[in-house]
Order: structure tokens, then C-alpha cells, then sequence
């Protein structure tokens, strides 16, 4: 491969993802919003933020805890959140036992309660773990926020209107849809700090 043609690759490469934001700008923001107002809601009644995604989605449902645990911006108290996709041994100790399908829904089992969030981040939204996980957190009472791609897979069949959020990237690369996620993660970490302590911006 030659230098021209890595040159080219990488041009693609940020032209469409250029035209993927572009989209996400327009369609995302209400839903954003609304998953915004969610966990604000939840973190003043006393209620905690749990994260679960596979791979890359994976990388994202740490790195959103993290910065509700830390901070994103400003200095502000830390945040109740767990990603659910840290502890090899509870991980493996489930899919060992059990399966791979449940090493999430496990957790939820045993730390969520009712009115706490579920974070769920699947490009495809058929991944088995998190829609196993996503049940089992309506089944105990919690709100649900999707972070999706393509046509949301099973997600659009499982949450409640009303009840649930989800932000599907428009796109079906799953690159490009974890690009959007990152994003997604940002704003709602930036408009959390903005609207529970006055920073942000």
C-alpha cells in the first residue's frame, strides 16, 4: 500500500464520517436531551448509572462511567456510575457458569434497583448479553437509554415509549456509529455537569 493510496483511505475516512455527523446533528439532539434528562433525574433522587456494551461498546460504557465517576469538564462531586464490563472475574466466573448471554443481566441482577439507569451500547442492538440486560433491567424497575446504530435491532421491540431513550447513530458502519456513541456520551456527560451544577458549556 502506497503512501497516495493511505492518503486517500484516510480522507474516506473523515468524509464520512463528516456526512454521518452531519445527520447525527440534526436527528440526535431531542433524544440526547431526553436521556439528559433521565439521569439528571435519576442522580437527584439517590439513584446510580450502570453501563454495559461488548468490544468497542465496551470501551464506551467504561470511559461514560468514568467520567460521571471523575468528571468530564468541571470539578464537581463524583457521580454514582459502574460499568459493568470491568471485572474479569465476575465476567468470567458467569459465563463459566452459566453463559455469555447473561454476564450482564447477572450484574443487573444483583446491583440495579429500582429507578437506577441501564446504559446499554450495542452498534447493532442484537448483541444477546445486552438485550438479555436490558430486559432484566425492566424487569426490576429501571429506565433503559440504548446507544444504537442501523436500524436498532431488537431495542426498538424491547423499550418502553415513554419510559426509555434510545440514540440510534445514522449509520450502519459500526465504525462510524461508535464514532456518533462517543459523541453521544460527551454531550450527555457535558449537559449532566450544565444542568446538575451550572457548568459545562
Amino acid at each position: 500500500m502506497n503512501e497516495q493510496h493511505t492518503t486517500h483511505l484516510a480522507e474516506n475516512h473523515f468524509q464520512s464520517s463528516a456526512a454521518v455527523f452531519a445527520s447525527a446533528s440534526k436527528l440526535l439532539p431531542p433524544a440526547i436531551a431526553a436521556a439528559t434528562q433521565l439521569c439528571c433525574d435519576a442522580l437527584l433522587n439517590g439513584k446510580k448509572i450502570l453501563t454495559c456494551g461488548n468490544g468497542g461498546s465496551s470501551g464506551d460504557a467504561m470511559h461514560l462511567s468514568s467520567e460521571l465517576v471523575n468528571r468530564y469538564k468541571m470539578e464537581r462531586p463524583g457521580l454514582p456510575a459502574i460499568a459493568l464490563t470491568t471485572d474479569n472475574f465476575i465476567l468470567t466466573s458467569i459465563a463459566n457458569d452459566y453463559d455469555y448471554e447473561r454476564v450482564f443481566a447477572r450484574q443487573v441482577q444483583a446491583l440495579g434497583q429500582e429507578g437506577d439507569i441501564l446504559f446499554a451500547i450495542s452498534t447493532s442492538g442484537q448483541s444477546a448479553n445486552i438485550v438479555r440486560a436490558v430486559q432484566t433491567a425492566i424487569e426490576r424497575d429501571m429506565t433503559v437509554i440504548a446507544l444504537s446504530g442501523r436500524d436498532g435491532g431488537q431495542f426498538p421491540d424491547q423499550l418502553r415509549a415513554g419510559v426509555d431513550v434510545e440514540v440510534r447513530a445514522p449509520s450502519d458502519v459500526t465504525a462510524r456509529i461508535q464514532e456518533v456513541h462517543l459523541v453521544c456520551i460527551h454531550a450527555i456527560c457535558d449537559a449532566i455537569d450544565e444542568t446538575l451544577f451550572g457548568g459545562g458549556g
